[in-house]
């Protein structure tokens, strides 16, 4: 065993001694950050190509998320949801009017959010819809990552995710993304819900086909159905727009909402839809001690207020443009197989004979620049939404050379 010199491989050391191996990070130990940089224990920076999955749309260390942060930090942090406190009413307010919707149920994590998606869609089925006790079915995309819970795995179709958490729970029928007839013939009476990404980011920015999503929004309509989009990474502007469905004009029955919510300070996420659906709640029924925590709540507020000016989705609207065009010059000269994507978020696949997508992370790595592989040869951009255009430039010229060999 070789012994570790450097503090990047002293850090890296003592979390494989000490912590579950169920990531394969790259080997760069981060110490700071500000916008689009971070800066590693060695003094080295890197321009940071993947936002924390979109958790970090606003940047790191954003001054006015900071400091909404500090000031209720002064002020109360938790109170649990067994009192009310003084922010609570006024982010559920406000997010709801941001998506154009009645009531809003708070949790913390992406994945607790979706399986509080699936909860509200089956207690709507049986209490509204008047679907048998115990046979709701929701009907998924292949290819989906909603989360890793249990029941989240039980409908994944990814081996990796699913292999070993048997037994998986029933209720969910698996249908090809993109394709409305497999849709169509897999709705039943018994169906509550539609749960589906309008694009699939952990599948490598997956685009849904023109007229999908219209066709999502009519089928459950006349088939009494809820269409739940998760809008966990796609939403709050990374693809130019407040909502990936919005880019269609559709309108789902429910967001399943997180990641920027919490604007890479603190995990918030919320379930969003009408009264019809979450009124249903009754005391009891469905809780989280942090859900909706006053700190949460501060941050979040300052989030939505970013938003509502409209210059972080047009931002990511003119910087996306820029982004495609760069990359699908790339596209057919033997070194790039595809591009996909909207707004700041994309999905590149690497020629295989160039190296699998973590080898080419690992090279631009080298150069000064993070971004995640998925899936083979295949990586994933997704930059705050307040990196500069020369930001950006410099760091498609590092994907330039990494592909040039």
């Amino acid at each position: 065993m070789v012994t570790p010199t450097t503090s990047t491989e002293r850090g890296i050391a003592a979390a494989e001694a000490h912590s579950a191996h169920n990531y394969h990070p790259l080997p760069v130990v981060v110490a700071s950050a500000e916008g689009a940089w971070m800066t590693d224990v060695e003094g080295k920076r890197y321009l940071d190509m993947l936002a924390g999955y979109s958790a970090l749309n606003f940047g790191h260390g954003n001054r006015r998320l900071i400091e909404a942060a500090k000031a209720q930090l002064d002020r109360v942090t938790l109170t649990s949801r067994a009192f009310h406190h003084d922010r609570f009413a006024e982010f559920c307010t406000r997010l709801a009017e941001f998506c154009g919707m009645e009531m809003v149920l708070p949790m913390n994590t992406g994945a607790e959010a979706v399986e509080t998606a699936v909860k509200t869609a089956r207690k709507w089925g049986y209490r509204v819809k008047g679907v048998p006790d115990g046979r709701a079915k929701i009907v998924v995309a292949d290819n989906n990552f909603h989360g890793r819970t249990t029941t989240i795995v039980s409908f994944s179709t990814d081996p990796e995710a699913r292999a070993d958490y048997g037994p998986y729970t029933p209720g969910f029928e698996i249908v090809p993304y993109g394709d409305l007839r497999a849709l169509a013939d897999a709705v039943d009476e018994d169906t509550v819900a539609v749960l589906i990404e309008p694009i699939q980011g952990e599948a490598g920015v997956l685009m849904p086909p023109a007229g999908y999503l219209p066709g999502v929004r009519e089928l459950t309509r006349e088939r009494n159905v809820l269409f739940v989009a998760d809008e966990i990474q796609s939403g709050l502007g990374r693809t130019g727009a407040d909502f990936a469905c919005r880019h269609e004009d559709v309108v789902p029955d429910m967001y399943v909402l997180g990641k920027a919510l919490g604007g890479g300070i603190v995990p918030v996420s919320a379930v969003v839809s009408s009264r019809e659906v979450l009124g249903l709640f009754r005391p009891g029924e469905h809780g989280s001690t942090f859900g909706g925590n006053p700190l949460a709540c501060a941050v979040a507020l300052e989030v939505l207020a970013m938003l509502r000016t409209g210059e972080y989705q047009q931002r990511a609207t003119e910087l996306g443009e820029h982004l495609h065009h760069e990359l699908g010059l790339l596209v057919g000269g033997g070194a790039v197989d595809a591009v996909r994507g909207r707004g700041l978020w994309a999905g590149i696949d690497i020629n295989p004979a160039l190296g699998t997508g973590r080898e080419i992370s690992e090279r631009l790595m080298e150069r000064g620049v993070l971004v995640k592989d998925t899936h083979g040869s295949t990586i994933r951009l997704a930059p705050p939404l307040v990196i500069s255009k020369e930001d950006l430039d410099w760091g498609l010229d590092q994907l330039r050379a990494v592909l040039a060999g």
